[in-house]
């Protein structure tokens, strides 16, 4: 195995200026083949970085939540087809906003929201965020997609506005998590982060992964600007307890704590069994998928990949960068990557601090980005160029 070609393009990715620092993993059947870390901790002071750095993962807490969620299934205690408005009694009212032009025509639920609709993201809520539409600009104009809001607060802000598409209609990512978090803490009767740490966390020795970076001084830091568009960056606050834990985009981890996660899903060992694992990796959209495409291609987990429960599933051969059918993964707003490969016995993460804020800012040149996409397809192919 040579990982030269995949050293030498993230080493040129700091050169250029594109990205802050790295640390990137590999590993084959659990056992670590690529270790690399280089560039900066903090662009700004010329800290180097370190490959215990704590990284804000933005949607990569999404996988964390969906396993979550399915530990209390596993026992009983939540079923996929219990209505979200028996644990969240705000969202019993809620409406569907057809888009008629830049009109939202609202109508009645067809049938309850549901965990099964918020797993695989097609509960009908969006994010004002990544491209737009009338529904968006509601959500936009409420303020939903804010990470500060508290708890009650996001919740009756969310409760209020229409969801896009009827549930189970179409694939719509958006903040579907978020709320699953929330309901699973009224379940409960606990923080998430207590859950998180009580069920997922702690089994696997993930001592650095949670909602708070317990030691700011390894956190990773961007540019204070973005490279392509100019505009002054500035990610979510992790230093401190945030005011509402976001199951969606408000985790920090560690390269090295969220590989022992990737391993858990792989493997069935460790936190939740190996049945359930596998119904969180395996495509929920069916149908769905091709409608998608119809819409548009961001409407799509990615070319020729469907989605799980809070992951892009891979349908089968084809699409833009090596795999295998059954392959998995997900990204972050801030610039994290995973691949898991269990046809390889394969785990791949690229960790930085690098947002492209043109998927925010201007969604219509979003696919023109020198990183985006483009940063994960690249590894994703230098990965396995490398196993070779």
């Amino acid at each position: 195995m040579d990982f030269s070609r995949l050293d030498e393009f993230l080493k040129r990715q700091v050169a250029e200026g594109l990205l802050p620092g790295y640390v990137a993993l590999v590993a084959r059947g659990g056992e670590v083949i690529y270790q690399g870390v280089g560039g900066y901790l903090d662009p700004e002071r010329a800290l180097p970085m370190r490959e215990d750095a704590l990284f804000r993962i933005y949607s990569m807490t999404k996988p964390w939540v969906s396993a979550l969620a399915l530990t209390f299934v596993e026992e009983g205690s939540l079923s996929l087809l219990d209505p979200v408005e028996k644990y969240l009694p705000g969202f019993a009212g809620v409406k569907v906003g057809r888009e008629v032009g830049e009109e939202v025509a609202l109508e009645a639920l067809r049938r309850p929201l549901t965990v099964y609709d918020l797993l695989r993201h097609t509960a009908g809520f969006t994010y004002g965020v990544f491209f737009r539409s009338p529904v968006k600009r509601l959500y936009l104009e409420a303020g939903v997609d804010r990470f500060d809001l508290p708890r009650e607060e996001f919740l009756t802000r969310l409760a209020s506005l229409p969801l896009r598409f009827q549930p189970g209609e179409a694939f719509e990512y958006g903040l579907s998590t978020d709320v699953l978090g929330h309901l699973l803490e009224a379940m409960a009767g606990k923080s998430l982060a207590e859950l998180l740490n009580e069920r997922v966390f702690s089994p696997l020795g993930m001592w650095d992964s949670g909602f708070v970076a317990q030691d700011p001084t390894r956190l990773a830091q961007p540019f204070s600007r973005d490279p392509e568009t100019g505009r002054s960056i500035r990610l979510i606050p992790v230093e401190a307890e945030p005011s509402r834990y976001a199951g969606g985009l408000g985790g920090v981890s560690t390269a090295w704590d969220y590989l022992r996660f990737l391993e858990a899903l792989r493997t069935g060992r460790g936190f939740l069994h190996k049945s359930l694992c596998r119904l969180l990796v395996q495509d929920h959209l069916g149908p769905l998928y091709e409608a998608g495409l119809r819409r548009g291609l961001e409407y799509t987990p990615g070319p020729g990949y469907g989605f799980g429960l809070g992951v892009a599933v891979r349908l089968g051969p084809g699409g833009l960068a090596p795999g295998s059918p059954g392959d998995f993964y997900w990204w972050g707003f801030a610039g994290t990557y995973f691949l898991v490969d269990p046809a390889l016995e394969l785990s791949a993460l690229l960790f930085t601090q690098a947002p492209n804020l043109l998927s925010v800012l201007e969604p219509e040149r979003a696919l023109h980005s020198r990183l985006g996409q483009r940063l994960g397809l690249a590894f994703r192919t230098l990965v396995y160029g490398a196993l070779s």
